[in-house]
């Protein structure tokens, strides 16, 4: 392929992938934003695969096939549940590919010399420092999402000065590396690998359960990054510009899930967030009052009697993928004449959109599935408030009690409705590790056990005493 060819058919390529990103801005174009990302990855793909640097196809091929197959095995094994998993261990691909590119690039022959080769050099070391940094903390991640490792944040003592202590010998490394001639300087690029490789994991390890959300969107910035760092490393075009696109598409996500969890990004980045319950919280602010308990078929009752519902589903819903039988609740109540609305929080789940997506896979109207900004002013004025699963985001701590460890992050006020019902398998805290006052307040009833099985114990309690509703 010319070289002329080669250029269109990038550009092509980068028309594709931000069509894509504005796809995926929307539910109802999220489908034709992936289709978008395919024909922009295949396009991509064939176009560098018939350009005149690449000449190996023997051994392309016996690299590719066999990944192709693990991939599509794998990817298509994974639940919606275990999501984040798999986003966060295929961000470590990224990071180490950027590693290994970057290590193979300045061993390879190198024709440039002066100010080209300085620049060259450059890109290199940092390509491998974010790429490091990638890898090892999108490991940690995937630990902590599998619950391999525990969720709450690694304190260790002076912590912030270790993660400067590395930074800086990552930089002192730096200039012996810049200096050196020929491959001389592998070994301080191999060490300052190992250290940035440190840096990686003590930075995700440091950041607890509650931001661990914001931690994903973060460390596809990073990928994203990565790739453009070996873009540049390999002098690609493309690369550069698919590697920006990610970057910047994750850091501005990563801010507005800060925003709306009223943290700032540099302090999630510094971890120590998701410990638990404030030691300093006083007995007076702790939880107090009864549980009411509630069964499924009194929550039929109150959702059939009811003229205004909410539900706001949460990583439990996702765990007991209830989301079918919630969508047939949802549509018999709005045959019956019952305003039903979803309530999705920006970081409900352990992915951003991971709800979305779960209501949107059970043929939920898009139209009734509402982001919290649009309807938290609506709940004072719901009859009942179906909690499935959710937590952390319905915790009214966060605005009563300033000594709480999520205080100030804007939640879904459910306590302002008429009734609320919260479907949980227990009292456990929820995975920032605080509790939650909304399980003792007086319009609060309880639904433990299983969500699939209570959701469909009220399906069939619905059917069962509404005629109407049984049609």
């Amino acid at each position: 392929m010319s070289s002329n060819l080669l250029t269109v058919a990038y550009i092509a390529a980068s028309i594709l992938f931000i069509l894509s990103l504005a796809g995926l801005s929307n539910q109802e174009s999220a489908r034709m934003g992936n289709v978008y990302g395919i024909l922009g990855m295949v396009v991509a793909f064939v176009a560098t695969a018939a350009s005149s640097v690449v000449t190996g196809y023997t051994t392309l091929l016996g690299a590719i096939l066999p990944a192709v197959v693990i991939g599509a095995f794998l990817a298509s094994r994974v639940a919606m549940t275990s999501m984040p998993e798999l986003v966060a261990i295929l961000h470590s691909f990224v990071g180490l590919a950027a590693v290994l590119v970057g290590i193979a690039n300045y061993l390879g022959d190198s024709s440039l010399v002066g100010v080209e080769e300085t620049i060259h050099k450059l890109e290199i070391y940092i390509g491998v420092f974010i790429g490091a940094v990638t890898f090892t903390g999108s490991i940690v991640a995937f630990g902590k999402l599998r619950a391999i490792i525990s969720s709450k944040p690694l304190m260790l003592p002076a912590r912030h000065l270790l993660n400067i202590g590395l930074l800086l010998g990552s930089i002192y490394l730096a200039f012996s590396y810049m200096q050196s001639e020929g491959t001389g300087g592998l070994k301080p690029l191999l060490i300052m690998a190992v250290l940035a490789g440190i840096l990686g994991v003590h930075l995700v390890a440091a950041i607890g359960g509650a931001d661990m959300p914001v931690v994903i969107s973060m460390l596809n910035s990073y990928s994203g990054w990565a790739a453009a760092a070996a873009g540049f490393m390999l002098s690609n075009d493309l690369l550069i510009v698919t590697g920006a696109l990610v970057g910047s598409s994750g850091a501005i996500l990563s801010i507005i899930m800060c925003k709306a969890m009223n943290r700032s990004f540099i302090s999630v980045i510094l971890g120590g967030f998701g410990q638990g319950t404030s030691s300093s919280q006083s007995s007076a602010q702790q939880p107090q009052g009864e549980v009411n308990p509630i069964d499924a078929q009194a929550t039929a009752e109150l959702l059939y009697l009811a003229k205004n519902v909410i539900i706001t589903p949460g990583y439990g819903m996702a765990v007991a993928q209830a989301q079918h039988p919630v969508s047939e609740i949802t549509k018999l109540l709005r045959d019956n004449g019952v305003k039903v609305r979803f309530g999705i929080h920006p970081v409900a789940g352990r992915l951003p959109g991971h709800m979305n997506v779960l209501l949107a896979e059970a043929k939920v109207p898009y139209d009734i599935v509402l982001e919290m900004d649009e309807i938290n002013e609506d709940f004072g004025e719901t009859d009942v408030v179906l909690v499935i699963g959710a937590n952390d985001t319905v915790n009214p701590s966060a605005l009563e009690d300033p000594g709480s460890p999520i205080a100030g992050m804007p939640v879904l006020e459910v306590w302002h409705a008429g009734q609320v019902v919260v479907m949980k398998r227990g009292m456990s805290s929820g995975y920032a590790g605080v509790d939650n006052p909304l399980f003792y307040k007086e319009n609060t009833r309880m639904l433990f056990g299983d969500a699939k099985k209570n959701v469909d114990a009220i399906l069939v309690s619905l059917r069962e005493n509404s005629p109407a509703l049984a049609r």
